[in-house]
């Protein structure tokens, strides 16, 4: 176990109490729960520096670290769905996730084939991640007595992010599409 991994390790262990606080009757729960994401999509970031800076990557940290950010975004979408049960915020929820459980078994199927590599995180990818969390970090904070464009800005960076990870998707398929010839 080195920091990057302890940092990953943070970020999957934040994800119950994300919630937790998120559903608590704390003064302002909605707002420490968009705090408590944003340090654990801070952290999506800082473990990926540390081990590069500090050259702690490991076979583990590259296991968990994607494990770690699909268990962070699934769960802040999936506990954003029942506050916003409108079918407008469940279809980019759905592409969303369906498009993360697509790549995931698609880059394990190329990793199985040793052709990982073909199919690592893009640019692209990168720019989605981003406004996701942005989109989730809105939402989580948004509260009622906040002026409306404030979530309707989620909800457009939610889209945003929807088409960005059909987008993405598209790419790496076309990357793997060779070797699934």
């Amino acid at each position: 176990m080195n920091i990057a991994n302890l940092v990953t390790m943070s970020r999957v262990l934040l994800v119950p109490v994300i919630v937790l606080v998120y559903y608590s009757s704390l003064p302002a729960s909605h707002l420490i729960a968009a705090a408590l994401f944003t340090v654990a999509s801070i952290s999506d970031w800082l473990d990926g520096y540390l081990a590069r800076k500090l050259n702690q990557t490991s076979d583990f940290g590259a296991f968990l670290d994607p494990v770690a950010d699909k268990l962070l975004v699934v769960m802040a979408l999936v506990l954003l769905t029942a506050n916003y049960p409108s079918p407008w915020f469940v279809i980019p929820t759905a592409i969303i996730i369906a498009r993360e459980v697509f790549v995931s078994a698609l880059r394990e199927w190329m990793a199985s084939r040793n052709l990982r590599d073909m199919v690592a995180v893009g640019y692209i990818g990168k720019v989605k991640t981003t406004v996701q969390m942005i989109a989730i970090i809105v939402l989580l904070a948004y509260s009622a007595i906040w002026p409306v464009w404030v979530m309707q800005l989620g909800y457009l960076l939610l889209y945003v992010s929807a088409g960005l990870s059909l987008w993405s998707m598209v790419v790496y398929l076309k990357k793997a599409l060779p070797v699934l010839r």
